[in-house]
């Protein structure tokens, strides 16, 4: 996950910050299957993030994770894997990537801001798919607005082999098609799901790109579906199969420096 010190500019209204449940390990007994469809991504064999699946051979994710921190690079997809609904070092499914494609306006910068999020999407093809009790893909649905409360559903530093959940985040305003958000996230959470709950269903409506801090408060930086992930489609049905001129690397992407327990 990357972190970013300075946060976009924006006109904050309605409580002075909201006060969430709390973040919490998902109990596996009563839990656990809600969300099999939220996974762990393994980049090699040293670093993760946390993808979920939209389709049965479809895991959407945030752009940074696919690149190299060192060389600036995509990480070739046979390097990847999802582990879906992992918890306790058992998941519910192991695949290996056959493709991943980041958004085609996405360009890795490990000195990237807050506006960077903007395009920070990728999707990774998987080489079967996942199917069975307990593991459905999720919808996606219409961005939220300022005030609305969402939840989010990650692995992280220190919760790698179980996900966490955390409801009642407020959405404290978008610009730029980048939400901040007072989601307590931490690095490993890049590219976790952001729900919007419609009674006991869960829609994504944004995914975590960063984490930030703003007016001393720990902020979460979502990026928005609503245009970015139709221009993601669309180079994922065109084929991008890291053809594409690879872009250096001038800062880093925090994310990538989280080792795996051994």
């Amino acid at each position: 996950m990357r972190a970013v010190g300075w946060l976009l500019a924006l006109a904050l209204v309605g409580p002075a910050w909201a006060q969430g449940t709390g973040l919490h390990l998902i109990d596996q007994e009563a839990e656990a299957a809600a969300w099999g469809a939220v996974g762990r991504l393994d980049i090699g064999d040293r670093v993760f993030c946390t993808g979920s699946l939209i389709a049965p051979d479809l895991v959407l994710t945030a752009a940074h994770c696919l690149y190299d921190r060192r060389t600036g690079e995509r990480v070739e997809p046979s390097r990847i894997a999802f582990r879906a609904g992992l918890w306790g070092g058992e998941a519910a499914a192991v695949r290996a990537a056959s493709r991943a494609v980041p958004h085609p306006g996405y360009r890795f910068d490990r000195a990237a801001g807050a506006e960077d999020s903007r395009n920070d999407l990728a999707l990774v093809e998987l080489d079967a798919p996942i199917g069975g009790p307990g593991v459905h893909p999720f919808e996606t649905a219409p961005e939220v607005e300022a005030g609305a409360e969402v939840s989010v559903v990650s692995y992280a530093l220190g919760r790698a082999e179980a996900p966490s959940r955390e409801d009642g985040c407020d959405v404290l305003g978008e610009q730029q098609g980048v939400f901040v958000l007072t989601c307590d996230v931490d690095f490993g959470a890049s590219g976790a799901p952001i729900f919007r709950m419609d009674g006991s269903i869960a829609r994504i409506v944004s995914v975590v790109s960063a984490k930030g801090e703003l007016k001393g408060h720990r902020v979460a930086l979502g990026t928005s579906l609503t245009e970015p992930l139709a221009e993601l489609r669309a180079a994922f049905e065109a084929g991008d199969a890291m053809a594409e001129t690879q872009v250096a690397a001038v800062g880093g992407d925090l994310n990538r420096a989280v080792a795996l327990p051994r």
